[in-house]
């Protein structure tokens, strides 16, 4: 999958599956994210032998990594990883990280909208996403798509710094998604699903 989008600045910018080949512009996008963003994810993305382990889980058929490129360098980074466990198998979860420059311009829209098309062509029912509670921007932007919080767990994971912190896990059914999708983004290429 390749295709070209529109930033609101006027940006063109290519989504693409990420590759084995790409750890290391990935790892460059990583080191150049600012520390206050990498300290909420769940992995140290600093770390390459980590980052590679995560790629090299895209051949289990369970894990799907999408990376937006502008003038060829990863500017986003977007993973729909889906659940092994029987009772779970409805369920996949996203996680979404942009470069401040390209934050605010519909960029982490694009790459939600982009998983989500994966996830309805891998039959998931559900789509859940987890962060810590400072990630208030990420927070507002799964609620405007209708993701609702359904768990609050006080002091559950700790951040990059070893500080504990409040997970948030947040969900949507795929349906109402679309519906959510189809009101505000009409004139878009949401529709192509159908």
């Amino acid at each position: 999958m390749k295709k070209n989008e529109t930033l609101k600045d006027g940006k063109i910018v290519l989504i693409r599956e990420l590759h084995e080949n790409d750890l290391e512009d990935l790892m460059k996008f990583y080191s150049e994210l600012p520390t206050e963003d990498r300290k909420y994810l769940r992995i140290d993305v600093t770390n390459k032998k980590i980052v590679h382990q995560r790629i090299k889980l895209i051949k289990t058929g369970s894990v799907f990594r999408l990376v937006a490129l502008y003038s060829g360098e990863i500017i986003a980074d977007g993973a729909l990883e889906l659940s092994g466990e029987d009772w779970r198998k409805h369920q996949g979860e996203i996680r979404v990280i942009v470069a401040r420059p390209y934050q605010k311009k519909g960029l982490g829209t694009i790459m939600v909208r982009e998983l989500y098309f994966l996830a309805i062509k891998k039959k998931v029912e559900q789509v859940v996403v987890k962060m810590m509670r400072p990630q208030v921007g990420a927070q507002q932007i799964f609620r405007k798509l209708g993701f609702r919080e359904e768990l609050l767990i006080p002091d559950y994971v700790k951040d990059q710094e070893g500080k504990k912190q409040d997970l948030i896990i947040m969900t949507v059914n795929l349906k109402e998604l679309w519906e959510e999708l189809e009101q505000s983004y009409s004139d878009s290429d949401w529709r192509r699903c159908r």
